[in-house]
């Protein structure tokens, strides 16, 4: 073998195992990523979660368009993590809280699983419910802090990872003064979940979210208020809290 073919050979066995030593840290290291997403939204490879819808405010059975595109968003995200999805009506849900990830999507007026999860795990917040329109039709209670819908303006959602133990199962509520904003949430999470799940780990958390000027922007620009976790959990004070515009 003369050195031109043993360097030729030296060559393509170095490349190879360069080629080979990268595939196995790409693979690693997506390997690490996913068992980290899976972690966080608790969805195990195979395993199965339920999206419960609601329905449009008024209408019958049906979902509004802005909610189906917020299924679709948390659809993919299930998808990623290589799991599967059923889609349950919100008054054809009876099991309990933490069997399964809970994709839960809708304000209590439309969707009944969200006004027991809102009445059950945050005690601290009240939603307004009056049809009857007014300043404060829609606005969110959060502690001793009041957050009014400005239709187009400033419209707000929770986002909330709750969980009932080490070893149960997250419900995800997307709880939203509009349906955009349900979109707008569950776009928020898939973007930002790696973010979410190093600051929280994978322990409960609730966040106030604001979307601003939907007229214009749709569901994209989104501002975070806050973390509302505290105030969220602890029964609402005694005393009537001070109403204010939207807060920035």
């Amino acid at each position: 073998m003369t050195d031109d073919v043993r360097n030729i050979v030296l060559g393509v066995i170095a490349a190879g195992l360069s080629a080979s030593l990268g595939w196995l840290a790409r693979t690693y290291l997506w390997r690490r990523r996913l068992r980290r997403k899976q972690a966080f939204f608790g969805l195990p490879g195979n395993s199965e979660c339920v999206l419960v819808v609601n329905r449009e405010a008024g209408g019958d059975g049906a979902v509004h368009r802005h909610d189906v595109f917020a299924l679709l968003e948390l659809s993919a995200l299930i998808k990623d993590c290589q799991a599967h999805a059923q889609i349950v009506s919100h008054d054809g849900t009876q099991q309990g809280f933490g069997e399964r990830t809970e994709f839960c999507v809708g304000g209590p007026v439309s969707n009944r699983r969200m006004a027991a999860h809102l009445q059950s795990l945050l005690p601290g917040v009240k939603i307004n419910t009056d049809p009857e329109p007014g300043p404060d039709r829609a606005a969110f209670q959060v502690g001793s802090e009041r957050y009014r819908l400005e239709s187009g303006v400033a419209e707000h959602v929770l986002l909330a990872r709750l969980t009932g133990g080490q070893d149960a199962r997250p419900v995800f509520l997307f709880c939203g003064q509009r349906a955009i904003t349900n979109q707008a949430a569950s776009r928020y999470l898939a973007r930002n979940y790696e973010k979410l799940q190093r600051k929280h780990r994978n322990n409960s958390f609730v966040l106030l979210l604001k979307v601003v000027n939907t007229h214009a922007y749709g569901p994209d620009v989104v501002e975070v208020i806050g973390d509302v976790t505290r105030a969220a959990q602890a029964p609402l004070p005694a005393a009537p809290p001070a109403s204010h515009r939207a807060a920035g």
